[in-house]
């Protein structure tokens, strides 16, 4: 997300900023995933450096494939201060070790294609030579 700024910006504002549409902002405030907007004067939502800094870090958790449900709780118990920061770690600790298994998953998966490229690779210059062959 671009840089964030002292001044509040609206929810259009933050849905350019994130990517995300008005809709699941708001969906995501219900959900309590974001804690409720500030409102202007007007009623309209208002959000601040701290909503956006959140925010970001929201969406690198779902980047890195932590499920909605899982990311809910973290920003419950975040909600509730600093008596949470040893099951916070312990989520956190949990996903980055589902996400280095699935490294490693894939990892092995990129292993098997880069040998049948290799082996292609070799068919393909291998047919290459004996054209050449046959057409002296």
């Amino acid at each position: 997300m671009a840089a964030v700024t002292n001044n509040a910006i609206s929810i259009g504002e933050l849905s350019r900023l994130s990517g995300l549409s008005p809709h699941t902002l708001r969906f995501y405030e219900a959900e309590g995933i974001l804690k409720p907007a500030g409102r202007t004067a007007n009623g309209h939502r208002q959000y601040h450096g701290e909503d956006v800094l959140w925010l970001e870090f929201v969406l690198r958790l779902k980047l890195a494939g932590m499920p909605l449900a899982e990311i809910k709780q973290y920003a419950i118990l975040r909600s509730q201060g600093e008596k949470t920061l040893q099951p916070r770690l312990t989520m956190l600790k949990l996903h980055r070790e589902r996400l280095v298994a699935k490294i490693d998953e894939l990892s092995t998966y990129a292993s098997v294609l880069d040998n049948k490229i290799r082996i292609y690779r070799q068919m393909i210059a291998k047919s290459r030579a004996s054209t050449k062959k046959a057409a002296k």
